[in-house]
């Protein structure tokens, strides 16, 4: 409480020294004023400056105006992302501040081989990121100051979160266990159809007498004709391999209505007539394959490199929400 106390006095101090000196700027004739910088954030002794609000939200300002919203939405959506930037430089500089309690340190040698592992994944010469960098208004300078920022954020991360995670085999398998349609075995349908599309241009009385025939072709079925035979004979589809025979899908390959349709149906059984965008189908399950799952042993990997980064999460933003309850912010409207 009493840190907090004499850090308020400082603020106080601050910003009418950084306000006196560079928060207005007048007009030839003193006619009118602009405000060109002021404090908009106070975070424990750090300041944040209009001047850095405005050089990070700019770039988020310009595509937000070309998408075309009516003024009022563009409005909302401008303060509210102004908002969003102002509290991700907030914790920022709490970060940085925790960075440099800690000593965190990087020498330039991590920084050369950062940067050149940057090159090799792009497959960049010095002189196409130098010219990339140039196209985004920075120079190599200024890259490999937002460079050093990152590498030490993410130590502090490292030091603050991620040493202290551990996942268990128990874990894993949990996971394992509870995404049975990510690891487990997937079924596959092998389908048949008949279609017979509707003319572009049809009339409901085609169309009727479209879904007709459709109807007495699925009686016939029912009564044990063959469906490769009907097929041959009335489906009005090049793209099957012969007697309607479509191939293997898994649910998630076909559309919803069909999806809907088959999901609960076994092998051997027909669908009802279905009106869809290609024309009036039926279709039959000529079998349901169940492909073999992946075992565990060989994604616990995967899967612990999942729960890492999500407990990863979790726990920097609960870190950071610690970190903020325990400083003094004052946000300067």
């Amino acid at each position: 409480m009493i840190y907090k106390r004499f850090a308020y006095l400082g603020y106080c101090i601050i910003y009418i020294f950084c306000f006196s000196m560079f928060g207005f700027s007048f007009a030839a004739k003193g006619r009118s004023a602009e405000v060109v910088d002021r404090i908009v954030a106070v975070v424990n002794d750090d300041i944040i400056t209009l001047f850095e609000l405005n050089r990070s939200f700019q770039p988020y300002e310009e595509k937000i105006r070309k998408l075309g919203y009516s003024t009022d939405k563009e409005q909302q959506i401008l303060f509210k992302v102004r908002e969003d930037m102002l509290n991700r430089l907030i914790d920022q500089k709490l970060q940085d501040q925790e960075i440099e309690r800690l000593k965190i340190k990087i020498d330039d040698r991590e920084m050369d081989q950062t940067i050149e592992r940057i090159k090799e994944e792009n497959f960049y010469t010095d002189e196409d990121l130098r010219l990339t960098l140039a196209n985004e208004g920075l120079t190599m300078e200024e890259y490999r100051g937002r460079i050093k920022e990152q590498i030490l954020r993410t130590k502090l991360i490292n030091f603050n979160v991620r040493s202290k995670i551990v996942i268990t085999k128990e874990d894993i398998t949990s996971y394992y266990q509870n995404h049975p349609d990510k690891y487990g075995g997937k079924k596959k349908y092998h389908l048949q159809n008949i279609i017979i599309k509707v003319p572009l241009f049809a009339d409901e009385s085609e169309k009727d007498r479209i879904k007709a025939r459709m109807d007495e072709i699925l009686t016939e079925l029912n009564a044990g004709k063959s469906f490769e035979n009907m097929a041959e004979t009335y489906s009005k589809s090049s793209l099957d391999a012969g007697g309607g025979d479509l191939g293997l899908f898994r649910l998630d390959e076909l559309s919803p209505q069909l999806r809907d349709t088959i999901k609960e149906m076994n092998a051997g059984e027909f669908t009802p007539v279905l009106d869809t965008d290609q024309g009036f189908q039926i279709f039959f399950i000529k079998e349901i394959v169940k492909t073999s799952g992946k075992p565990i042993e060989e994604v616990s990997p995967e899967i612990e490199k999942i729960l890492f980064n999500e407990i990863v999460e979790k726990k920097f933003q609960s870190w950071l929400e610690e970190l903020r309850n325990q400083s003094a912010i004052k946000i300067i409207k």
